[in-house]
C-alpha cells in the first residue's frame, strides 16, 4: 500500500584523454555543432546522465552528413574516439549500451568506417597479456556479440575473428596457469574462475557466430588457422570438464561448449548423437572416431569418467543438440533414453547439494527435451516414454523420493518433472479418454492414499488436476477440500495446501462456467469451497484460522470476488448468536477476517458496506475489543488496511481507531503488539498520503473535478481532522507511559508514537498534515528519557530511538544544567552498579547526553582535560566530541579499576565489576558512523588503548572462567569437608590477585573488613569511581554469583567490544598505517591471541558463545592479503593435529562437549565461501571421521570423544546448510559404532552426535509426539539419500539380532540407535518396484528385535517394523507373527518375546487402519484368526495393546468378535478376583488393561441395536459380565480411577450432544448418583476423589442432591456444608468441584469468605478460574439484582474480587473474569431491550465497565452513601507508602524488582475515579455522611505528606537510581491526589446542597 521511492540510478562518467581532447578541439566548430564539437561537450560533463543525453544526438547528427563525408578526417577521428570509450566502459555501466544502441543505428555509408575504426580498437584490446586485465577484454567481446552489430561485423571480420580466436585460447590457458600458481588463496582463486567463465561463454559465443555468419568452408578447413584454434578450444573444454578442482559453473559450462564445438565440427552429424551416447556408457571405441576428436578428446575416449563427467555431458547434450521433431534420428532417441539411464543411475551417487540441484535441473531438461521429440509421433519412443514404460517408472521413483528433498530448487524441479512426465504421458495416448485411462487412474488412487503430511503430495495432486479436472478428482472423494483445510493448522503445510486448493476450485470454476449456467451451478460451488471455510474461520483452532486466512482466503476472493457477498450474508445472520470466546473466532471474527482481506485486496469500500447497512459500526467495535486476539486484530486492519495508499481516513474509521487504542495498547502477547504497531503504519501512510493529495486539491482548486468525492470534501476540514486526530492519539499514548505502567503498554506506546514521528517527519520542499515535534514539551521530553528505566532493554530502544527522530526539538526542552549534570551523574555511577542490567541503563543515558552540545561544558569538564583544537572547530559532530570525551572518561576510570582488581578481584566483584564500564563504551561506539570520523589520531590511541584494555581485563578475569568449575567456586563460608576439593581448584586457577584469597580456604566476612580497609587507605588518582560516588568503600559480603557474574560479564563485554573493533580493519591491504583506525598487526596480536586461544581454553557455556561471535568475525574481516587468507587452514590443521597427539600437557578440554573447541572450528569454517568447493570442510571431516572411528587399541580416547563433540557441531551448524549432508551417512556410521564403545566418555558423545544427526535429517521437531510423521520419512526416501547405510545398518542390525538370539539375552549396546532411527521411517503407498533397494531384509531382524528383555526397545522394533512391511504384506506378516506365538503349555515361554510379537503386530494393524483397507478379505480372516488367539490363558496379560485397536476397527457386525471379549473379562481376575497372596509383577497394569477393554466393550453392548436384538450372540452381549458399578467399588485405585474418568467422558458426550433418554452412554449413567456419593464420603485415594467430585459438578444438581438423605444420610444443607469444610482441610484445587453447588442461605457466609479467599494473588491458576466461574453464575442473582441480596459489604466484595480478577497477570483468568461483565451487560440489554451492549470484551474494556456497572448499581441499590467511602477507600489503597521501601538484606544479584507485566495499579486507579468523579457530580444522589469524609480527607493528606517527605529523601535522579522505590511513591502519590479531587467535589456538592436547604 505505501508507495515506494523511485531509485536513483547512477551512472559514471566517462573522461578523455588530452590528445583525444585535442583531436576534438581541432575539428570541433564555434559557429555550428559538429560531430567533434557534440563529443567534445559531451566529455566535458561530469554527470553520465548528461552525458547519455548528448550520445543520444550522434546519430540524428549523423544522419544530417551527406555521403561524402566518408572520407572526412573528423568523422574517422570521431569513430576511433567513440570506439576508444566504448571500449574503456564497464561492462555495467549503462553508457556502454546506450552508445551500442546508438552506434546500431548508423547510416549504411559509415558503417565499413566505423568497421574500421572498431577492428583497430579491437586489435589493441587483444594485445593485452597481464592476466588480471583478461576479464575486461573479455567483457568487451561478449558486448560486441550481445545486441551490437556494429561490435559483431567488428569480430567477424576475417583477420579479427582469427586474432580473438587466438586470444581466447591464450586467456583459457593463462588463466588456468595462474589459477594453479595461486592454489590455497581461494579469493583470487575465485576471481580467475570467474574469469575462466567469461572466457569459456565468450568462445562459445564467438562460435555460434561464426557458424551464423561465416561459411562453413572459410572455417572447417583443416588447414586453417581458425580450425587449429577451433581444436585447442575443444581440447581446452575437455580440459576444464574433467578437472575437478574447478568450479561446478566451470565444469558445467565447459560441457556445454564441448558439445556445442564438437556440433560445429563433427561431420557427419548424423552420427554425432552415436558418440556421444559410446561417451555417456564407456564404450571407448576408438575405431571410426576422426583423428582430431581422439587428439583433442583423449581423455574422454579413453578414461572412466567421473559421475560429475557425465552429469555435464548429459547437460551439454540436452541443451546444445536439437531434439525437436526428432531430428536426429534413431541415434537421437536412442542418446535420449541413454542419457536418462545415466542420469538416473547418477541419483543415487551425487549427493552434495550443487551436484543434486543440477541433477534435478537436467532431469527436467531430458522431460522437456523427451515432450519436443515427441512430437516425431515415433511409435518406438512412445513405446519407451508412456507412462507404464520403465523410464517413466524409475523417473517417477525420482520424483517421490526427492518431493520433499530439503533443497528449495530440488523440490521445485521435481514438481516439474512430474507435470512434464503426465503432459508426456497425454502426448502419447493422445484420442483416448484420460479419465479412464489405467496410468492417471492408478497415479491418482496412489496420491490419494498418501498422508496429508506429505508436502509432494500437493504439488503432484496439482498437475493431476491440471490434466484430469477438479470434478473428476472430487468424484472418488468428495470430501478432499475439507481434509486440506483441516490440513492447515501446520504453517509448513498451509502453503503447499492452499496452492492446491486454489488449482482446484479454480479449476473446477472454469469446469462449471463451460458447462453451466452461473445460476445454477454457483451454489454448488460454494457449498463445496466457501461453507466449509465458514465453518472452520467460526470454530477452527488459532493457527489454522490464521493460516487459512493468510494463504487461501484471498485466493478464494480473487477467483471468485462475487462470493463476497455470500459470506457476509451467512456470517452476518449468525454473528449475534456466535460471538467467540478467547478460542475462538466465532462469526463475528469470521466476518472481520472477511472483511478485512476483501477490503486489503480492493474487492470493497467500507464506507459502502457500512453505509448500506450490510456491517455496522457497532459490530466493529465489538470486534476491537473481542476477546480473541486475531479478531481485534483483524477489526482493526479492516480499518487500516485498504489497496489504495491515498483513500481518505473517515471521521468514524479515525474514532474507532482511538476506541481501540484505549483498551488494546496492554496485549502480553509479542505478536500482537507487533501486528497493532504494523497495521497503525500502514493508517498513518495513508493519511500521509491522502493529505498530499488534499494540499494538491486545494492548491489548485480548478482540477478538483479529477478526485472523486471532491464536490462532497473539503479538503482544509479533513486535515484539520487528521491533526486532532493525530494529536489525540499522541495524547492517548504519552499518558500510556504513566509510572508502573505495563511492559505491554510502554513498548505499544513507543513504537506507535515511532512510526509517528518517522512517517511524518517534514521532508524538503513537502507541507506535512501533522508533526510530532509539535506535540512535545519539557514533560514528555522527561517521561521518554525516565522509559530508559525500564527493566526491559526494548523499552529503553524505543524511547532512544524516539529522542533522536526528535532530537531538533528535544534539547530545546532540556537546557537546564543541574538536570543534565545529574543524569550524567547518575549514568556513571549506574555504570558501575553491581546489578548487571544497570550498566545498560547508564549505557542509554550515555548515548543521549552525547548528542548535547554542552555535555563537555557542564559535565565532562569536571572529569578530563578540555581539547582546545576539539572546542574551536564548531564544524566537527557534536556527537563525535562527545563521544570520545566519555570514553575517554569510562577508559581512564576502567583500567584504573582493572589496576584495582589486580590486588582483589573479590572487591572489584563486590564494588567496582568493570563490565558495565566497558558495556558503555561499546554502547557509544557503537553510535558513530565509525568509517567517517574527524578526530582521526585522537581515534587512533582510543583504539590502542582500547585493545590494551581488553587484552588486560581478560587477563585478570579469565582465571575464573577458565577454571574447570567456571560456574562459580570461590571460598564462602564452607565445611571442613569440602575445603580439600576446594583448595585443590583455587590452586588450578591462580588468578591476578596479590592477597591470598585464591591461595587458601577462608571465611569471607571476617576478610572483608580486612581488605576493605586496606582499600580505604590506598589513595588512587582522581576519578569518577571515587569521586562521583561520593561514599566510601563498603564492607560487603561477596557471593560466589557476584564474581562469576564479574568475571563471564567482563569476558562477554570484551569479546563484544574487540568485535566492534573488528569491523574498524580496512577491506583493502593498507599500505600506509594511516587508512584505518585498527591494524591488521594489531588484529592479529591481540585479537587472534585473546579470541581464538581463549575460545579453546574457556569452559564457561555461554562465554564460549559471545567469543565464537567474535571469532567469526574476525575471520570474515580479513583484507585481500594471500598470506591472512591461508592463516584459517594453518590454524585448522595446527588445532586437528593438537587434538590427534593426545599430549597430557594440553590445554583443551575433553569434557564439557569439548568446550570451545568446536566454537573455534566452526568460527574458521565461517570464512570458506560457501558456493566454492568447501576444501576446507571436506577437510575437516576427513580428519574429523578417521579421529571418530573406533580403534582396536587406541592410546587414548581424547581424540575420538573431540572428534564426535566437534562433528555434533557440525552437523546442527544451520549455516554449513546443504554442504554438510553428504557426511551424514559417514556420521552416522561414527555415532553407532562409537556408541559400543566401553568408554562413556565416547558413548555419551556418540548418542550427543546421533541425535543431531536424526535432528538434521528428519528436521527440527515441532511437536510434542514422537510418533508423528511430520519428522519422518518413507524408507525409500532414506535410503535413495543415504545408500551407504542400507549395508551397514542391515549388517548392524543382523550383529544385534544375533545377540538377542542368544541364551544370555544380551543387550547390545547399538539396538536402541538402529531401533530409533529405523523407526522414523514409514510406509508409503508411493513405493514402487524399481528401487535395487530392498526392504525385505531388515524384516527379520527387526522382529527378532522385538524379542529384547527392554520394553522401550521391544516398542520401537515394534514401530521399526512398519515401513518395511508393504500394506499388501500385512495381513500375511500379522498371521506368522501369530503362529509364532508359543503354545500355553510350552515349558519355554519367554513373555518378553510375546510381548514383543503382540506390539509389532499392534503397530502392523494400526498402519493397516490408517491405509484404508479394511475391506480385504485376508484382513477379515486375520481378525478372526486373532480372535481365537486371545483364549489362551498364558497370554492373556499382553493382550491389553491390541484390544483398543480391535475395539475400533471391529464393527458390531463381529457378534462372535464381542461375545469372545465377553467371556474374556468373564474369565479375568476382575470378575474371579485376585488368587495371589503375593505381589505378582505387572498386574496392576493387567487389571488396567482389563478395565480398558470392559470400558470399550460396555458402550456397544447398551447401544439400542444389541439392547433390542433377539438373537441369542445378541442377548449375551447385551448383559455384560461386569457392570461399571462393580468397577467403581474395586479395591484397587488404579481401576477405580480408570471407571471414574470413563464416567466422566461419557457424562460430557451426553452434556454436549443432549442425546436421547434410552440407550447408549445414557444407559450406563442410570442410578449413579448414590453412589458416587458414597465414594465422595469414602474414597480415600486423592486421585479418585478429584475425579469423584468433578462428576458430582457436572451432573444435574437439581437429581443429585435429593439423593442425599438416601444416599448419605445427608440433607442438601449438611451435604453443602461437608462440601464447604472440605475447602477449607485440603487441597484448594478442590474449589472448581466443589463452590459451583447451589447455595443455601444457611451457608451463604461461609461461602462468600471463601470465595475472596480464593480469588487472592497466591492462588493457583485453577483456583483464580473456578472462582471466576462461580462470580460469573451469580452476577444476576447478586451482583446486578434490582435489590441487593448479601449486605453491601458483601456484595461490594465480592465486585472487588471482580476487578481483582480482571488485573490479574494470567491471560485465561481475565478472560474469565470479563466473562462477568459480559453476563451483566446481556442482562442488561434483556432488561432495557434497546441500546448496544458489549457481549464480549476484553479485560481492559470489563475493567472499565465494572467500575461503572458498580456505580450504576450503587445508585440503583439507593446506597450511594455507603458505598462512595468504601470505593474511595480502594483508591487510597491500605498499604503503607514506607513499605517495600528499605533495602532487603538478601538482595538478589539480578532481581529486578516487582516486574510489571500487565496490571496497572494507575489504571484501575484511573477508571475508578473517572466514575466516581460521574457517580459524584449528579447532584440528587444521597451524600455519605460528613464525618466520613473530613476522615477520609484528613488520611489523604497524611498520605500526601509523608509521601512527599519520603520522595524527597531519595538520592538524586531516584527514577534511575532508585527505580523501584521512585515507581511506587509517584503511583501512590496520583492516587492520593484523584482521592483528594474527588472529596473535594463531594464537598462543593454538598456545600450547594445544604445552600440550596438554607434558600
Amino acid at each position: 500500500m505505501v508507495l515506494k521511492k523511485k531509485k536513483e540510478i547512477q551512472v559514471d562518467a566517462f573522461s578523455l584523454d588530452c590528445q583525444q581532447l585535442e583531436k576534438l578541439q581541432a575539428f570541433s566548430k564555434d559557429e555550428e555543432q559538429n560531430l567533434a564539437s557534440l563529443l567534445l561537450r559531451c566529455a566535458q560533463l561530469s554527470n553520465g546522465i548528461q552525458q547519455i543525453q548528448c550520445i543520444k544526438q550522434i546519430i540524428p547528427l549523423v544522419k544530417t552528413m551527406d555521403q561524402n563525408s566518408t572520407c572526412d578526417p573528423m568523422l574517422r577521428a570521431c569513430l576511433e574516439i567513440l570506439g576508444e570509450t566504448y571500449f574503456s566502459l564497464d561492462v555495467k555501466n549503462p553508457l556502454k549500451k546506450v552508445l551500442a544502441s546508438s552506434l546500431n543505428g548508423l547510416p549504411e555509408q559509415f558503417m565499413t568506417l566505423a568497421v574500421q575504426s572498431f577492428v583497430c580498437c579491437l586489435r589493441e584490446e587483444l594485445k593485452t597479456t597481464d592476466v588480471y586485465l583478461y576479464r575486461k577484454v573479455l567483457d568487451n567481446l561478449a558486448s560486441c556479440m550481445e545486441d551490437f552489430s556494429l561490435g559483431t561485423m567488428n569480430i567477424l571480420n576475417v583477420l579479427s575473428s582469427v586474432l580473438t580466436c587466438s586470444f581466447l585460447q591464450k586467456s583459457l590457458l593463462d588463466i588456468q596457469e595462474e589459477n594453479r600458481s595461486n592454489n590455497g588463496n581461494r579469493i583470487v582463486q575465485t576471481r580467475l574462475m570467474h574469469d575462466l567463465l567469461m572466457a569459456i561463454k565468450v568462445s562459445m559465443m564467438l562460435v555460434q557466430k561464426l557458424q551464423e555468419n561465416i561459411q562453413a568452408s572459410l572455417w572447417k578447413n583443416h588447414e586453417s588457422f581458425v580450425w587449429q584454434s577451433m581444436c585447442n578450444l575443444l581440447k581446452s573444454s575437455t580440459d576444464f570438464l574433467t578437472d575437478e578442482t574447478l568450479l561446478q559453473t566451470v565444469q558445467t559450462t565447459s560441457g556445454l561448449a564441448f558439445i556445442l564445438f564438437a556440433r560445429a565440427m563433427y561431420e557427419p552429424a548424423e552420427e554425432l548423437p552415436s558418440l556421444i551416447s559410446d561417451l555417456l556408457c564407456g564404450s571407448r571405441k576408438l575405431v571410426g572416431m576422426p583423428a582430431w576428436f581422439v587428439n583433442n578428446c583423449g581423455a574422454l575416449c579413453t578414461e572412466q569418467l567421473s559421475d560429475s563427467v557425465l552429469l555435464f555431458l548429459c547437460h551439454g547434450a540436452l541443451a546444445m543438440l536439437d531434439w525437436k521433431s526428432g531430428s536426429m534420428g534413431e541415434n537421437g532417441e536412442k542418446l535420449l533414453l541413454d542419457i536418462a539411464s545415466v542420469l538416473l543411475s547418477l541419483s543415487s551417487e551425487l549427493k552434495e547439494s550443487s551436484m543434486a540441484t543440477s541433477l534435478s535441473r537436467i532431469l527436467a531438461i531430458w522431460t522437456n527435451s523427451a515432450l519436443a521429440a515427441l512430437i516425431s509421433d515415433s511409435p518406438n519412443l512412445k513405446m519407451k516414454l508412456n507412462g507404464n514404460s520403465e523410464v517413466v517408472g524409475k523417473l517417477l521413483e525420482y520424483v517421490y523420493t526427492h518431493w520433499e528433498h530439503p533443497l528449495d530448487a530440488v523440490r521445485h524441479q521435481s514438481k516439474l518433472i512430474f507435470r512434464n512426465l503426465l503432459q508426456i504421458h497425454r502426448t502419447i495416448i493422445t484420442g483416448s479418454d484420460e479419465k479412464s485411462d489405467p496410468f492417471f487412474a492408478r497415479l491418482t488412487k496412489r496420491l490419494l492414499s498418501l498422508e496429508w503430511h506429505v508436502k509432494g503430495k500437493y504439488a503432484s495432486l496439482a498437475c493431476l488436476v491440471e490434466c484430469l479436472g477438479t470434478e473428476n478428482i472430487l468424484q472418488l472423494d468428495r470430501s478432499i477440500p475439507i481434509q486440506i483445510l483441516n490440513v492447515m493448522n501446520d504453517q509448513s503445510l498451509a502453503p503447499y495446501a492452499s496452492d492446491l486448493l486454489e488449482t482446484m476450485f479454480t479449476n473446477h470454476k472454469v469446469q462449471f462456467t463451460s458447462s453451466c449456467q452461473k445460476s445454477t451451478w454457483i451454489d454448488q460451488w460454494h457449498d463445496i469451497w466457501v461453507s466449509p471455510l465458514l465453518l472452520i474461520l467460526c470454530e477452527g483452532n488459532h493457527d489454522q484460522t490464521t493460516y487459512i486466512i493468510d494463504y487461501y482466503l484471498p485466493k478464494l476472493l480473487r477467483c471468485s470476488p462475487d462470493s463476497l457477498s455470500y459470506m457476509i450474508r451467512i456470517l452476518q445472520a449468525s454473528a449475534d448468536a456466535n460471538l467467540g470466546s478467547w478460542s475462538t473466532r466465532g462469526a463475528l471474527g469470521a466476518l472481520m477476517a472477511c472483511l478485512r482481506t476483501a477490503r486489503a485486496h480492493g474487492h470493497l469500500e467500507l464506507s459502502n458496506i457500512m453505509s448500506s447497512g450490510l456491517v455496522s459500526t457497532e459490530s466493529i467495535k465489538q470486534g476491537l475489543v473481542h476477546q480473541h486476539n486475531q479478531v481485534c486484530i483483524d477489526a482493526l486492519g479492516l480499518l487500516c488496511e485498504t489497496h489504495r495508499s491515498t483513500e481518505i481516513v473517515s471521521v468514524e474509521e479515525m474514532q474507532l481507531i482511538l476506541f481501540f487504542i484505549t483498551y488494546n495498547l496492554t496485549s502480553q502477547s509479542p505478536s500482537v503488539r507487533q501486528q497493532i504497531c504494523s497495521l497503525l503504519r500502514k493508517l498513518f501512510c495513508r493519511i500521509r498520503e491522502s493529505s498530499q493529495v488534499l494540499y494538491k486539491l486545494e492548491q489548485n482548486k480548478t482540477k478538483q473535478e479529477l478526485f472523486e468525492d471532491s464536490p462532497k470534501r473539503n479538503p482544509l476540514g479533513i486535515l484539520q481532522k487528521y491533526k486532532d486526530f493525530l494529536s489525540s492519539l499522541c495524547d492517548r499514548l504519552f499518558a500510556a507511559l504513566f509510572p508502573g505502567s505495563s511492559h505491554p503498554t510502554r513498548f505499544s506506546a513507543l513504537s506507535i508514537l515511532g512510526s509517528v514521528a518517522e512517517i511524518f517527519s517534514v521532508p524538503k520542499g513537502q507541507e506535512q498534515v501533522f508533526r510530532l515535534d509539535q506535540e512535545m514539551n519539557s514533560a514528555r521530553v522527561q517521561t521518554l528519557i525516565q522509559c530508559f528505566a525500564s527493566t526491559f532493554e526494548e523499552v529503553k530502544v524505543l524511547a532512544f530511538e524516539l529522542l533522536m527522530k526528535l532530537r531538533d526539538v528535544q534539547y530545546c526542552f532540556f537546557q537546564d544544567s543541574e538536570s543534565l549534570d545529574l543524569l550524567f551523574r547518575a549514568a556513571m555511577d549506574l555504570s558501575t552498579s553491581t546489578k548487571p542490567y544497570d550498566c545498560v541503563t547508564a549505557s542509554y543515558l550515555l548515548n543521549f547526553l552525547a548528542h548535547h552540545k554542552d555535555l563537555q561544558h557542564i559535565c565532562l569538564g569536571k572529569w578530563i582535560e578540555h581539547n582546545p583544537q576539539m572546542n574551536e572547530d564548531t564544524s566537527v559532530d557534536t556527537v563525535e566530541k562527545n563521544t570520545l570525551a566519555v570514553i575517554k572518561l569510562l577508559l581512564v576510570n576502567v583500567e584504573e579499576e582493572i589496576f584495582q582488581a589486580k590486588k582483589s578481584l573479590l572487591q572489584a566483584a563486590a564494588s567496582f565489576p568493570m563490565y558495565g564500564r566497558v558495556h558503555c563504551i561499546n554502547g557509544v561506539l557503537q553510535q558513530l558512523p565509525l568509517n567517517n570520523l574527524m578526530f582521526i589520531t585522537e581515534w587512533k590511541q582510543i583504539v590502542a588503548r582500547l585493545i590494551l584494555m581488553s587484552y588486560e581485563l581478560s587477563a585478570v578475569v579469565s582465571p575464573v572462567v577458565q577454571s574447570s568449575s567456571p560456574e562459580g567456586l570461590i571460598p564462602m563460608d564452607i565445611d571442613s569437608e569440602t575445603a580439600d576439593r576446594l583448595q585443590m581448584i583455587l590452586n588450578e586457577i591462580q588468578p591476578q590477585d596479590t592477597n591470598d584469597y585464591f591461595m587458601q580456604v577462608k571465611m569471607l566476612k571476617e576478610h572483608c573488613k580486612i581488605q576493605s580497609e586496606k582499600l580505604a587507605d590506598h589513595k588512587p588518582m582522581e576519578n569518577i569511581c571515587t569521586e562521583m560516588r561520593g561514599k566510601e568503600s563498603q564492607i560487603c559480603d561477596v557471593t560466589a554469583q557476584m564474581v562469576l557474574v564479574c568475571c563471564w560479564r567482563s569476558m562477554k563485554e570484551v569479546s563484544l567490544l574487540l568485535g566492534t573493533l573488528c569491523k574498524l580493519l580496512p577491506t583493502q591491504a593498507a599500505s600506509e598505517p594511516s587508512d584505518g583506525l585498527i591494524t591488521i598487526e594489531q588484529m592479529f596480536k591481540y585479537v587472534r591471541n585473546y579470541a581464538l586461544r581463549s575460545l579453546i581454553a574457556f569452559f564457561h557455556s555461554a562465554l564460549v558463545s559471545y567469543l565464537f561471535v567474535l571469532c567469526v568475525l574476525f575471520v570474515s574481516c580479513r583484507c585481500n592479503s594471500e598470506r591472512l587468507h591461508k592463516m584459517p587452514e594453518q590454524w585448522l590443521s595446527c588445532v586437528l593435529e593438537e587434538i590427534k597427539s593426545c599430549d597430557p600437557s594440553s590445554t583443551l578440554c575433553a569434557t564439557r562437549r569439548s568446550a570451545g573447541i568446536p566454537f573455534y572450528i566452526q568460527a574458521l569454517l565461517a570464512s570458506e565461501p560457501k558456493k566454492g568447493k568447501t576444501e576446507l570442510l571436506k577437510m575437516t571431516i576427513k580428519e574429523l571421521m578417521s579421529l571418530a572411528a573406533p580403534l582396536s587399541e587406541p592410546a587414548s580416547v581424547i581424540p575420538q570423544v573431540h572428534a564426535l563433540n566437534i562433528l555434533r557441531a557440525l552437523f546442527r551448524d544451520t549455516r554449513l546448510g546443504e554442504n554438510i549432508m553428504p557426511y551424514v551417512a559417514d556420521g552416522i556410521r561414527a555415532a553407532v559404532l562409537g556408541f559400543m564403545s566401553p568408554v562413556w566418555a565416547v558413548r555419551n558423545s556418540s548418542t550427543l552426535l546421533f541425535s543431531a544427526l536424526i535432528t538434521r535429517i528428519f528436521g527440527v521437531k515441532r511437536g510434542k509426539d514422537e510418533n508423528s510423521k511430520k519428522n519422518r520419512m518413507t524408507g525409500a526416501e532414506f535410503f535413495s539419500r543415504f545408500p551407504s547405510l542400507y549395508p551397514f545398518l542391515l549388517k548392524q542390525l543382523e550383529v544385534v539380532a544375533n545377540t538377542l538370539n542368544s541364551i544370555e539375552l544380551k543387550i547390545h549396546p547399538s539396538l536402541f540407535l538402529l531401533l530409533l532411527i529405523l523407526g522414523k521411517l514409514y510406509p508409503s503407498p508411493m513405493d514402487g518396484t524399481y528401487s535395487a533397494l530392498s526392504m525385505a531384509p531388515f524384516v527379520p531382524f527387526i522382529i527378532r528385535c522385538g524379542h529384547s528383555p527392554v520394553y522401550r526397545s521391544r516398542e520401537m522394533s515394534g514401530r521399526a517394523l512398519v515401513p518395511f512391511v508393504m500394506i499388501n504384506e500385512v495381513p500375511h506378516t500379522v498371521m506368522s507373527l501369530l503362529k509364532g506365538l508359543p503354545d500355553s503349555t510350552s515349558l519355554c515361554i519367554r513373555q518378553n518375546s510375546i510381548h514383543g510379537t503382540l506390539l509389532q503386530v499392534f503397530y502392523l494393524l494400526q498402519s493397516y487402519l490408517d491405509s484404508k483397507q479394511l475391506g480385504n478379505s485376508d484382513f477379515e480372516q486375520g481378525l478372526s484368526d486373532i480372535i481365537t488367539c486371545i483364549g489362551t490363558d498364558g497370554n492373556t496379560v499382553y493382550w491389553s495393546n491390541l484390544f483398543s485397536l480391535l475395539t475400533l476397527i471391529s464393527g458390531v457386525q463381529f457378534v462372535e468378535f464381542w461375545e469372545e471379549m465377553n467371556r474374556v473379562i468373564s474369565e479375568s481376575e476382575l470378575m474371579t478376583g485376585i488368587p495371589y497372596l503375593t505381589a505378582v509383577p505387572g498386574l496392576v497394569q493387567y487389571l488396567q488393561s482389563i478395565t480398558k477393554l470392559v470400558i470399550s466393550v460396555l458402550p456397544v453392548t447398551s447401544t439400542a441395536d444389541i439392547q433390542s436384538s433377539s438373537s441369542p450372540a445378541a442377548m449375551k452381549i447385551a448383559k455384560p459380565s461386569l457392570s461399571i458399578v462393580h468397577l467403581l467399588h474395586y479395591e484397587f485405585y488404579e481401576v477405580r480411577l480408570l471407571a471414574l474418568e470413563a464416567v466422566l467422558l461419557w457424562l460430557k458426550k451426553v452434556n454436549a450432544k443432549q442425546t436421547a433418554r434410552e440407550g447408549g452412554a445414557l444407559c450406563l449413567l442410570v442410578d449413579l448418583e448414590g453412589i458416587l456419593l458414597s465414594m465422595a464420603l469414602k474414597e480415600k485415594n486423592l486421585e479418585c476423589f478429584y475425579k469423584v467430585l468433578e462428576i458430582l459438578y457436572n451432573m444435574d444438581l437439581r437429581n443429585m442432591l435429593p439423593k442425599t438423605e438416601c444416599s448419605i444420610k445427608m440433607n442438601p444443607n449438611e451435604f453443602l456444608s461437608w462440601s464447604l469444610d472440605i475447602v477449607d482441610n485440603s487441597n484448594s484445587s478442590l474449589l472448581r468441584y466443589v463452590l459451583c453447588f447451589q447455595i443455601s442461605e444457611e451457608v451463604l457466609k461461609k461461602w462468600v469468605q471463601q470465595l475472596i479467599y480464593f480469588c487472592g494473588d497466591e492462588q493457583e491458576t485453577e483456583m483464580l478460574l473456578a472462582a471466576a466461574e462461580i462470580l460469573k453464575s451469580i452476577t444476576a442473582l447478586l451482583l446486578i439484582s434490582e435489590k441487593l441480596v448479601l449486605g453491601l459489604s458483601d456484595t461490594l466484595a465480592m465486585w472487588k474480587c471482580v476487578v481483582h480478577l480482571l488485573q490479574n497477570e494470567d491471560l485465561v483468568v481475565r478472560d474469565a473474569a470479563a466473562e462477568v461483565l459480559q453476563v451483566a451487560q446481556t442482562e442488561k440489554k434483556s432488561t432495557n431491550g434497546s441500546g448496544f451492549t458489549f457481549r464480549v470484551m476484553n479485560a481492559p474494556l470489563a475493567l472499565d465497565l465494572a467500575f461503572g456497572t458498580l456505580c450504576e448499581q450503587l445508585q440503583q441499590w439507593g446506597e450511594t452513601h455507603a458505598g462512595i467511602p468504601v470505593l474511595l477507600g480502594w483508591l487510597l489503597g491500605d498499604s503503607d507508602p514506607r513499605g517495600g521501601l528499605q533495602p532487603s538484606e538478601d538482595e538478589c544479584l539480578f532481581d529486578k524488582g516487582e516486574v510489571n507485566f500487565w496490571a496497572e495499579k494507575l489504571t484501575s486507579a484511573r477508571l475508578l475515579g473517572k466514575h466516581l468523579l460521574l457517580l459524584a457530580q449528579v447532584t440528587h444522589l444521597a451524600l455519605p455522611d460528613g464525618a466520613e469524609l473530613d476522615r477520609l480527607s484528613r488520611r489523604a493528606q497524611d498520605q500526601a505528606q509523608l509521601i512527599a517527605r519520603l520522595l524527597t529523601a531519595l538520592p538524586p535522579s531516584p527514577e534511575f537510581l532508585k527505580t523501584a522505590e521512585f515507581t511506587k511513591l509517584a503511583i501512590q502519590k496520583e492516587q492520593i491526589s484523584l482521592c483528594l479531587k474527588i472529596l473535594n467535589l463531594l464537598r462543593s456538592v454538598d456545600k450547594g446542597k445544604d445552600g440550596n436547604l438554607k434558600k
